[in-house]
């Protein structure tokens, strides 16, 4: 007897699917990076030590919140990523046959955002999250109408 086949979102399967809204994610996902890193940085500018060892522990205490949600914003851009949209989304076409060059250049795509994703954490580097925006809006066309 054939199994019947199913796809979903969450693995259970639920055959709910809301593309725009997990794009929006990512896309929220981003700024937020992208907030943490300038933060960090304004924090990290000239420093001031006038506020004594109270100043500085709460200047490392808030900057290490800065790098935790960054780095958990990066990490969900990840999963949604791989386990959306990659194991979910993008149906694999055998090589020759039509929609083969789209399904290529969405493996691209989500590779681009995955390891944009992964240099935010390693970093604060604004160009990297540029790079994680530019990944993600290149993808968002297939997704979003």
């Amino acid at each position: 007897m054939a199994q019947p086949s199913a796809s979903a979102h969450c693995q259970i399967p639920c055959g709910i699917y809301d593309d725009p809204a997990r794009i929006a994610g990512l896309k929220e996902d981003a700024a937020t990076i992208r907030k943490a890193v300038v933060s960090l940085k304004e924090m990290m500018g000239p420093q001031d030590h006038s506020h004594g060892e109270a100043g500085d522990l709460l200047m490392f205490n808030q900057g290490s919140r800065w790098v935790l949600a960054k780095d958990q914003h990066a990490q969900m851009i990840q999963d949604v990523a791989s386990y959306y949209f990659l194991t979910q989304r993008v149906k694999a076409v055998p090589a020759g046959e039509e929609g083969h060059d789209t399904y290529m250049a969405q493996l691209a795509g989500f590779h681009r955002i995955l390891v944009a994703a992964m240099k935010c954490k390693q970093t604060v580097d604004l160009k990297n999250v540029d790079e994680l925006d530019a990944a993600i809006a290149a993808v968002a066309g297939w997704y979003t109408k």
